[in-house]
């Protein structure tokens, strides 16, 4: 009898072997598919991207966000559009490479003839007055006034998510050497001027031409680290004054006036450093919370 209990135990013993064996060829042959699964899934989904019939924005993001993207190491290669969060209290973003040198030269040569000296809006009575805080001149383009700045706006809708038709016309701005925007919103303070399109949600500002030297655009409200920040030797006084973008030609800089929870973002506070040397042109979409209409 104590034999055969024995052997019945010796044969309980094997099962559990084998069992045991299975389960770790199962769980090593697991692992391996998770590992394959893992490896092929970005090369799958870049696939379905570039041959599903779904529409998809054409915005590239790699990971290295510093600096210029090119898609070779030739310097005569294409540049590639690509967005660097800079910051998330309040939410800005840039986005390199966005305009073509041919567009950037389209709006130059179309708003060069009817520049004129820029305004401000007067929070009073929300009309146009002449303000020393604001000394370039600018002009404004219809919205959809021809196919290139139709496209340049649907650049900015698929960037932003946020439609074509709430957005005002460009307005294209010229600063000479010691012309500037002090720190101011984009929001509006009054009725008036919500009356067509609600409160400005977000701006994008698109820079149409390198600057020497000055001419950055400073959120004095929003501070950095000096030694977090490439090239501060090069920064103007006026934009170590907070966070702040040197002009680059293409180059566009979006920033959003009102938080998630739909208030007013005071930390939006901005301006536009004098220029020091050389020309700065630019060109401004201001966005709506609601249909903005321009006359036809």
């Amino acid at each position: 009898m104590a034999s055969g209990m024995r052997g019945h135990r010796v044969g309980i013993s094997s099962r559990a072997r084998s069992m045991i064996t299975l389960a770790m060829i199962f769980a090593v042959l697991l692992l391996v598919l998770l590992i394959l699964v893992i490896v092929g899934a970005p090369s799958a989904l870049n696939s379905a991207a570039g041959h599903g019939s779904g529409a998809t924005i054409a915005l590239k993001i790699p990971q290295v966000i510093r600096g210029q993207k090119r898609e070779k190491e030739d310097p005569a290669a294409v540049l590639v559009p690509y967005v660097e969060p800079l910051s998330w209290k309040p939410r800005i973003f840039l986005y390199h490479n966005m305009l073509t040198d041919e567009e950037c030269e389209h709006l130059i040569k179309l708003a060069r003839p009817n520049m004129q000296k820029s305004t401000v809006v007067d929070s009073a009575t929300g009309r146009s007055k002449d303000s020393r805080v604001r000394t370039s001149s600018g002009t404004f383009l219809n919205r959809g006034q021809d196919p290139i700045i139709a496209g340049i706006e649907k650049k900015i809708a698929d960037f932003t998510f946020v439609p074509v038709e709430h957005g005002e016309g460009l307005q294209v701005l010229h600063y000479e050497v010691g012309q500037k925007y002090e720190a101011h919103y984009d929001y509006f303070h009054d009725s008036f001027n919500t009356k067509n399109g609600g409160q400005r949600i977000a701006t994008v500002l698109m820079y149409l031409s390198d600057v020497e030297a000055g001419g950055e655009t400073v959120f004095p409200a929003v501070q950095v680290n000096s030694s977090q920040v490439p090239h501060w030797d090069t920064l103007s006084e006026c934009a170590k004054g907070g966070l702040s973008v040197r002009p680059k030609k293409g180059m566009a800089l979006l920033f959003w006036s009102m938080a998630p929870d739909v208030t007013l973002d005071s930390r939006t506070l901005h301006g536009g450093c004098p220029v020091i040397a050389g020309n700065k042109w630019s060109a401004t979409k201001w966005l709506h919370v609601n249909t903005y209409s321009v006359p036809s």
